[in-house]
């Protein structure tokens, strides 16, 4: 018998080619994610994994088994949630990815409306990455999800549904929290801080790309924490950030939000899904999705979703 477990976590240790980062996600020791893999491999009589000081490699003979074993764990994560979603008498199950914070904003609209409007459906909200989030969509594992810009994202379809102002977070007593907007060529001698995880990448390329044009590569520190622990290392003085104008609705100690002042500070938003997914829920979403974003709020909508 293959223990499912050991092969969820190969999977994971592939997905990021790190039996570190594989055991951060699950929340467990690297040496537990060792053994399960190094079990798995004893079992099947090859290497999955061509380990070294470098980092870790797929095998040809782990790439060809991860590639047939993913779809199949899929299923049968389908497979558990329709069964749960049935014994708690729902009509359906949608699962959505986000970036980040849905503290205020459009995404929070809509969440909010399709939970009033369909209370029967289970909604499946992760976090992460653009990037993790396609993969997920691909592979089934994800109904839909949000992501900055229009994707190129082979074989899904996407719409853009909103936009959003970008801020700069600071410490209340910093030199330039008393404006009213801020220029990019006042931060281009700033000291920033961004998250490892999402969407502290997307964040790190943004402010690389807006400070391109002062002709020095930007100071950008990175933090294993979250966006709300972030955001007491900016008040702190460690730096200041980027933040979406969705996360703004959230008030922390000393810091302030100031918008950024030219045209391209404002980010699109779009939803990204595969054109060949059936499910029902996802049809009335996305219907729901486009009727907030042409500014027709769906029927019945709760006073703070319009």
């Amino acid at each position: 018998m293959i223990d499912l477990v050991s092969v969820t976590q190969a999977l994971l240790v592939a997905e990021h080619l790190s039996f570190s980062r594989a055991a951060q996600v699950l929340g467990v020791r690297q040496s537990a994610v060792s053994r399960r893999v190094r079990a798995l491999e004893d079992k099947l009589g090859v290497s999955l994994f061509e380990r070294d000081s470098t980092g870790v490699r797929l095998t040809e003979a782990g790439r060809r088994f991860l590639e047939r074993t993913r779809p199949a764990l899929s299923e049968i994560d389908h497979a558990m949630k329709a069964a749960a979603s049935a014994g708690r008498g729902a009509e359906g199950v949608i699962r959505i990815g986000i970036l980040a914070s849905v503290s205020g904003g459009f995404l929070r609209n809509l969440l909010g409306s399709y939970r009033e409007h369909h209370p029967a459906i289970a909604m499946e909200i992760v976090e992460g990455s653009a990037s993790e989030h396609l993969a997920r969509i691909t592979e089934r594992n994800l109904d839909v999800a949000f992501v900055t810009g229009t994707p190129l994202a082979t074989h899904c379809d996407s719409v853009v549904l909103w936009e959003a102002r970008v801020f700069a977070a600071l410490p209340e007593h910093h030199v330039l929290a008393d404006g009213d907007a801020i220029h990019w060529e006042s931060l281009k001698d700033e000291d920033f801080i961004v998250s490892r995880d999402a969407p502290g990448p997307e964040i790190h390329d943004y402010i690389v790309r807006r400070t391109t044009a002062f002709g020095r590569g930007p100071s950008i520190e990175r933090h294993g924490v979250g966006g709300e622990t972030l955001m007491h290392l900016v008040a702190l003085g460690f730096g200041i950030s980027i933040a979406s104008e969705a996360a703004t609705a959230t008030r922390y100690p000393e810091v302030v939000f100031r918008p950024l002042a030219t045209a391209e500070d404002m980010l699109s938003y779009s939803a990204v899904w595969l054109p060949g997914n059936d499910n029902p829920a996802l049809r009335r979403f996305l219907s729901l999705a486009r009727s907030l974003a042409s500014g027709r709020p769906a029927p019945d909508a709760p006073k703070w979703a319009s």
